[in-house]
């Protein structure tokens, strides 16, 4: 059964929505793009960083694992995406919703 964060993430997914959360202690404000689990079957998001607080530049990929992630709410905003990768992501392993495949090729 997925989390109640699972569930916020996926959604904003779906609805190409902002999500504001909470990571490492860290605000971010950011826009979900792949959900699923990682290598250690832990739900993970590959999500780009727009805004928020950073230990590096911003904007930046960031791969979440959902069990730090505490006060996640979607919002209305701009949708952000980031380049191109150079190399393919490793952060959601199994993946159950990627915005590019499932969502946008689907309208």
């Amino acid at each position: 059964m997925p989390s109640t964060t699972y569930a916020v993430f996926r959604n904003a997914i779906l609805a190409e929505q902002q999500v504001v959360c909470t990571y490492d202690g860290r605000a971010r404000e950011l826009c979900p793009h792949i959900i699923g689990t990682n290598k250690d079957g832990e739900e993970a998001v590959l999500a780009w960083q727009f805004v928020g607080e950073s230990s590096g530049r911003l904007p930046q990929w960031r791969c979440l694992k959902l069990a730090n992630v505490r006060n996640a709410r979607a919002r209305d905003g701009r949708w952000h995406e980031g380049g191109s990768h150079k190399t393919t992501q490793k952060c959601v392993t199994k993946i159950d919703l990627d915005v590019n495949i499932h969502v946008r090729k689907l309208r």
